[in-house]
């Protein structure tokens, strides 16, 4: 039996690295305009730490300047929102990120609303998700904007394609299915309350999976040769004993890849696959950010 091809994220994302760098020296020659990116973290997540650590590394590596705000836990929410404020303001900074979780005593709608729309490079502001709704240009959610980018490489023309997204957040599930929509596919949100989910999922010429659910997606649940996009991610005991014990660990996806790479056409690995093209694309939103507000085309 034929195994789906491996989409691999990690080339996919170097290859759009490469291309936003080659823009920002350009946009630096000709403009003297160096995009800037301001990441802003409360707390002391670790997970949240390693990321914010490697959008730093990754943007100063495209050419652009960067800045990190590490805010501790006690921070209140007047405290953040005044962060937010001053960075709306600052001519050098063209986005502006809030990592989250933040902590329970921040509200994360609150934080959203007072980002400005014009540096909101992570596309979570209403202003940004209307104007995705509504087929006008936006600053998209990274996320799905990386599933898409692997998602057209794939399939190439997504016209009249059926489409499921499992799950419903306003950072994955909706701006993936509006993206989805734009490109003239039918498209299904599926998620916790749905009934029948693998039947839904089971008509899907691409799935999207996106519910934070090890390995929920099975096999039998993947229609011949769909594409299959994971986008979640949980951590695990490793599968040696000795590792396990030693506390180390695996990354594992919502689709149960061994299986369903045996009946999928084109199918992410987790780690591999959507992750790396977060960062690529929030680096490419932050150019985009860059070009909006200074004038340029």
């Amino acid at each position: 039996m034929t195994q789906a091809t491996i989409i691999d994220g990690k080339a996919f994302a170097a290859d759009l690295r490469a291309k936003v760098a080659e823009e920002v020296a350009e946009l630096k020659a000709k403009h003297g305009v160096t995009p800037g990116l301001a990441v802003v973290l409360v707390g002391e997540d670790p997970a949240s730490q390693v990321y914010v650590r490697n959008k730093g590394q990754q943007t100063e590596e495209a050419g652009m300047y960067s800045e990190t705000h590490r805010l501790p836990a006690e921070t209140t929410q007047d405290e953040l929102l005044a962060v937010v404020a001053k960075l709306n303001a600052d001519p050098k900074i063209h986005g502006v990120l809030v990592q989250f979780p933040v902590p329970p005593h921040i509200s994360q709608m609150d934080v959203v609303a007072a980002l400005s729309p014009d540096k909101d490079v992570d596309g979570l502001t209403v202003t940004n998700a209307g104007r995705l709704a509504s087929g006008l240009p936006a600053l998209a959610p990274c996320t799905p904007t990386g599933c898409m980018m692997l998602i057209k490489d794939v399939v190439g023309d997504l016209k009249g394609k059926t489409a499921v997204v499992i799950g419903r957040s306003n950072l994955m599930g909706k701006p993936m299915a509006q993206m989805l929509l734009a490109a003239d596919c039918t498209v299904t949100i599926a998620h916790s309350r749905s009934q029948d989910l693998p039947g839904i999922v089971r008509q899907a010429d691409i799935v999207v999976a996106a519910v934070g659910r090890a390995e929920m997606v099975k096999a039998d649940w993947v229609k011949p040769g769909a594409v299959v996009i994971d986008v979640g991610i949980t951590r695990y005991p490793a599968r040696d004993p000795e590792a396990a014990a030693a506390g180390k660990t695996r990354l594992v996806g919502d689709v149960a890849f061994d299986e369903v790479r045996a009946v999928a056409g084109a199918i992410t690995p987790v780690p591999g696959g959507v992750g790396p093209m977060t960062i690529a694309c929030l680096l490419a939103n932050t150019l985009t950010a860059a070009k909006r507000l200074s004038g340029i085309a």
